[in-house]
């Protein structure tokens, strides 16, 4: 086998409450690697807006430690085509080392559980975020509802239910390069013990609704009362578009991942096509347009 290729999906992070620990693999979009063995070195070649020295490449980064790593001698060529948008919250990073693992362990044979496949793309990571997180590039690779525990890694994965839906409003608007970076600084450094209370029985409640296939309580447990307050801000209109979000029969609204897309949860009874025209509206009444996405939770990264 000279050349491997796969498919990865967009992913939300926190869910609410959960921050840096909860993940959910969305099919809104898809990011698709091919890696192909070459004589030495690694090359990076893309269509897309993105940096090409595998120093400061997401896939180029997770290529070089598994290389390092496994000690496999032979180069690697790294083609890339960019389906999920970079800088929205949607695990555009994420995406790209998920595929790439998944690619990177076929190609070389080396059969890897969850958790090696996790660690090794958390590490791609760095190149976007500046620091490694796990939670998105756990929903990619493993696909389906994570939670991520660390000191050692350690990732649960859970099914979600069939009925759940997600409405994700992609604000059309610029964001710094250093988003990430951005969005993290003003979360805040202590929090009261009566906050911490809250969100943990919300991401408590938001556990159980998966374990027991139950959308409407996930949906009415999305809400943070620590890290949402601080990062509203940076996102125009939000305010607007959880309102009206809600108005038109989500069960819950919050940012996805570091923002500054907005995600609503519901049912497929629900009218997914006027909550969909309300977040845009939220989003209108802040003079700003998005795109927004009816979307499912999806399977992991799959070879094609």
């Amino acid at each position: 086998m000279n050349s491997v290729t796969a498919k990865a999906p967009s992913s939300t992070a926190n869910l609410g409450p959960g921050f840096d620990v909860f993940g959910l693999a969305l099919d809104a979009f898809y990011d698709t690697v091919i890696l192909t063995k070459q004589k030495s070195g690694i090359s990076i070649i893309t269509d897309d807006s993105i940096p090409v020295s595998p120093s400061k490449n997401t896939a180029g980064l997770v290529v070089q430690y598994m290389k390092k790593k496994f000690k496999i001698k032979s180069g690697v060529q790294i083609k890339i085509k960019k389906g999920v948008p970079a800088g929205f919250g949607m695990g555009s990073s994420a995406a790209s080392a998920a595929a790439t693992v998944i690619a990177f362990d076929r190609l070389f044979g080396l059969k890897l559980d969850g958790n090696t496949l996790v660690e090794c793309a958390g590490v791609g990571e760095r190149a976007s975020a500046g620091s490694i997180h796990y939670d998105n590039v756990s929903a990619s690779v493993l696909g389906g509802f994570v939670i991520v525990r660390t000191k050692p890694l350690d990732v649960l994965k859970i099914l979600p239910p069939s009925d759940l839906r997600l409405v994700v409003a992609v604000p059309k608007m610029l964001v710094p390069a250093k988003k990430t970076q951005v969005s993290r600084s003003v979360v805040p450094k202590q929090i009261a013990l009566a906050d911490s209370v809250v969100n943990l029985s919300n991401a408590a409640a938001i556990v159980a609704g998966f374990v027991n296939k139950d959308s409407d309580l996930i949906g009415r447990s999305i809400h943070d009362i620590i890290v949402e307050p601080a990062r509203a801000h940076l996102i125009p209109g939000f305010s607007s578009v959880k309102k009206n979000a809600l108005g038109a029969g989500a069960l819950g609204v919050t940012i996805s991942g570091a923002g500054p897309s907005v995600i609503s949860f519901a049912t497929k009874k629900a009218n997914l096509a006027k909550i969909a025209s309300a977040m845009k509206k939220g989003f209108a009444s802040a003079k700003t347009d998005c795109t927004v996405v009816i979307c499912k939770p999806s399977g992991g990264t799959k070879t094609i």
